[in-house]
């Protein structure tokens, strides 16, 4: 270890679960947080979920976390709009952890000339909704994502998802979305404010290195790279940058807490 790390913010897919279950030291490295009483938050760029929602898919898998704890791209746009433009307005595609985020911020969701388009994940985007959102930023509304992956999976296999119809968008409007969760730096430095954290004394746990590993450096974080997810370790040397350190799984972490 090069400085004392007194938070924690870890990625969920790929760190803490996968494909539904609790890999292997996940329940024991979340329980030792909540032992410790050390400030810590799951980050995930999925905007589908509710913050509740996502705790009951993890109570399920047996790890146990308050709602509190979950922080996610939806809650991350959600804040960042509200401090750009206080009780705006925003034209929504998305599901329910979009849109319930966007109205605890104060927002109103309209098609009326909207601040914003807001574009998130949903298992069904609408032609319709894409249409309207089009329309609506060639009218003057600026443009959001919350995220830019471009696939999510499924179990038949990837689906599109929000970096990709971002694409589809700025295709018809010559507009790009500027991009709220990772790899933007923007969503941890949010994470760090919501715990009352320090990027000095704070550690991030990815499974990627395009981005936890890379936000998590822009950010000022120590930085994990864990290999239970999506990056294995030959692939660490095509990147221009570098973890603080790569660790087999989470379980390797408990005793850093």
């Amino acid at each position: 270890m090069t400085r004392q790390i007194d938070a924690w913010l870890t990625d969920m897919d790929g760190v803490l679960v996968h494909e539904g279950h609790a890999i292997p030291g996940a329940p024991e490295f979340i329980a030792a947080l909540r032992d410790a009483g050390r400030p810590f938050l799951v980050l995930t760029n999925n905007s589908i979920f509710t913050p509740r929602d996502l705790r009951a898919r993890l109570a399920t898998s047996g790890i146990e976390l308050p709602e509190e704890n979950i922080w996610t791209s939806a809650l991350a746009t959600a804040q960042f709009l509200r401090d750009q433009v206080p009780n705006g307005s925003a034209y929504p595609i998305g599901e329910a952890g979009l849109t319930t985020a966007l109205y605890e911020a104060g927002y109103t969701l309209t098609e009326s000339s909207p601040d914003y388009v807001v574009l998130g994940e949903t298992r069904t985007y609408s032609f319709e909704a894409i249409t309207k959102a089009i329309r609506l930023i060639q009218d003057g509304a600026r443009f959001i994502a919350t995220n830019p992956d471009t696939t999510g999976p499924s179990r038949e296999g990837p689906l599109p998802a929000t970096g990709a119809v971002a694409a589809l968008i700025t295709a018809a409007t010559g507009r790009k979305p500027y991009y709220v969760g990772k790899p933007n730096p923007m969503m941890f430095r949010s994470a760090l404010n919501r715990i009352d954290a320090h990027s000095e004394g704070t550690a991030m746990i990815g499974d990627r290195m395009d981005t936890d590993v890379v936000a998590g450096i822009e950010a000022g974080l120590e930085t994990f790279l864990v290999m239970t997810g999506s990056t294995r370790p030959e692939d660490v040397d095509k990147y221009p940058f570098r973890p603080s350190q790569i660790k087999d799984s989470i379980a390797d972490l408990i005793a850093l807490v």
